[in-house]
């Protein structure tokens, strides 16, 4: 058989309406998200949706002939195909040009500079190539089926004979992508970023202080802290750096962190955390901050370093390792992680803080990024603290599993947005993004424990949802966030993939954009958190100036 007769055969065993529903699936697909995309990212998206596209097709055209619902016949099925191919090329055209222009809308509003071109062409090509890739791989699947249904149609009833053929396929295919595929993807990144974690960077040395975490004299050993909890301790603002900022006498903040392999357990981790801060005085300042990592072990300068300028360097933030992963890695393969981490560092440091004369005590506060806020907003459990609260957290990009974002959203007043939502009376929580929504007029009253979330509308980390498959999100009901695309609508299933692949791209955008949240957002939190003593508006001008970030 020539190659021209083989191609022609192989491509009458297509579906029509699968075809018709890849187009269109791929059509959509190229509407903007939440974030900008190159061209070779947006292929792979593309098809994907080409793949989901056609299944949705073929299912539907299976269960239409299996209703046995009328069906065109003669001239009207040839007038049909002709309509309907007309009209998903004339959709896949248009979608198609307005690629450019749907991806300079979102990053416009990012202060990103436009693109000539989103190189529609090769996009479109690298999607094609891809979904025919993934069609027929489950194209062979589906052959594979057929053969092993023949052959135990011989010894077992046909619909046994059915039920048995997919079941072992669909087994054999899990077994494939979870036990081959999946795992090997995760061994081979545990690999590479259990190496990074083991990377000193330069200028990162043992510090000499014995009153230093991770010092000679200190009881964290140095090489089990990590590469980004040993550029923790040794970074940030020093205390001449405070002071002349302040034109006040300052002290030398301390920070303390654990790393995975410092012990094996949260437990003992956690244990061995406090016992440092008690040995080097934390329990002694003005304001302690129990941190919670994102999934690498990282804790963001842009908010640790804010809060001891505000103070006078008379902080203690302390926090522990529980992944080297990244965030959305974690998050999808173990979230909990964050959690078994933070409830374990914040029981041993409040059991020994509530000991404490009230009077002469540290303020205690929580904060975490990303998987970290995830872990934190849990870690100090209601009833845990009733007795003996604590003074309030600050917790920024809180992922989808995230339960007290999430309710609170879900509770929210019915007058506000849900990428910006009120709740209640705002004296205990409040949120708040690129534009200070915290000290509004006329001023709110705040209670003895102040919460704050901060999250940007287009952070894809906040905003994933498994529900965007099926229905549309709250978020793009009414008022857009200020950096969402006003060309963004929700399609289904093809909305859920988009954000999907937001995901490991969150923090590909600019300052205080996506999932990189802004200095100058941290310091309005931590202000309104922690009501520094003498502290002016002034004053945050300038600490906002120096971190030299403003969105």
């Amino acid at each position: 058989m020539s190659f021209k007769n083989w191609f022609r055969r192989y491509w009458h065993s297509f579906s029509y309406v699968g075809l018709v529903f890849a187009t269109l699936f791929f059509a959509v697909s190229v509407a903007p998200s939440l974030l900008p995309r190159p061209y070779f990212v947006q292929g792979l998206l593309s098809g994907m949706a080409i793949a989901l596209g056609y299944g949705l097709g073929n299912l539907t055209a299976w269960l239409w002939i299996w209703l046995e619902l009328p069906r065109p016949t003669g001239r009207s099925l040839v007038t049909f195909k002709r309509v309907t191919t007309i009209g998903s090329a004339c959709v896949f055209v248009f979608f198609l040009w307005r690629l450019t222009e749907w991806q300079n809308s979102i990053r416009e509003l990012m202060q990103m500079p436009p693109i000539a071109t989103a190189y529609p062409t090769r996009m479109a090509l690298i999607a094609i190539v891809f979904g025919c890739l993934i069609i027929a791989t489950f194209r062979w699947l589906r052959r594979a089926n057929a053969y092993l249904n023949k052959k135990l149609t011989r010894v077992l009833p046909p619909k046994i004979a059915f039920a048995s053929s997919v079941s072992v396929v669909c087994f054999l295919l899990l077994l494939l992508v979870n036990d081959v595929f999946v795992k090997s993807l995760l061994t081979a990144a545990d690999s590479v970023f259990l190496k990074l974690d083991n990377i000193v960077d330069d200028g990162v040395d043992q510090p000499a202080d014995p009153m230093i975490a991770g010092s000679e004299a200190s009881l964290i050993p140095w090489d089990g802290i990590g590469r980004l909890g040993k550029n923790f301790i040794v970074a940030g603002p020093q205390q001449k750096e405070i002071s002349d900022f302040t034109g006040r006498e300052a002290k030398r903040p301390i920070r303390v962190y654990v790393g995975l392999r410092a012990d094996e357990s949260p437990e003992g981790r956690a244990k061995l955390a406090t016992e440092e801060l008690k040995r080097i005085g934390a329990f002694q300042r003005k304001v302690l901050v129990v941190a919670t990592p994102t999934g690498t072990g990282w804790l963001d300068e842009s908010a640790v370093d804010p809060l001891e300028y505000l103070h006078d360097g008379d902080t203690a933030i302390v926090s522990m390792q529980y992944s080297y992963l990244p965030s959305w890695i974690t998050i999808l393969i173990d979230p909990n992680r964050s959690r078994v981490s933070a409830r374990a560092l914040f029981k041993e440091v409040y059991a020994h803080w509530k000991t404490l004369p009230k009077d002469d005590r540290p303020k205690l506060y929580l904060h975490g990024l990303s998987l970290g806020s995830l872990g934190s907003e849990v870690s100090a459990q209601l009833f845990t603290i009733f007795e003996d609260p604590i003074q309030g957290a600050v917790w920024s990009g809180p992922p989808f599993p995230s339960t007290g974002s999430t309710g609170a959203t879900a509770a929210r007043n019915p007058d506000s947005p849900a990428w910006l939502p009120t709740f209640g009376d705002g004296s205990i929580l409040r949120f708040t993004n690129q534009q200070n929504t915290l000290e509004e007029e006329p001023p709110r009253r705040w209670g003895p424990i102040r919460c704050v979330y901060i999250q940007y509308a287009s952070d894809p980390m906040v905003f994933f949802s498994p529900s965007l498959l099926w229905s549309k999100p709250d978020w793009l009901r009414g008022e857009r966030g200020p950096d969402v695309s006003p060309y963004l609508d929700w399609y289904p299933i093809v909305t859920f993939l988009q954000i999907a692949f937001d995901l490991p791209m969150a923090t590909s955008v600019p300052l205080g954009y996506g999932h990189n949240y802004a200095p100058a957002n941290y310091i309005e939190g931590w202000v309104a958190v922690t009501a520094p003593e003498n502290w002016s508006d002034d004053d945050t001008q300038r600490l906002k100036e120096r971190f030299s970030v403003t969105p």
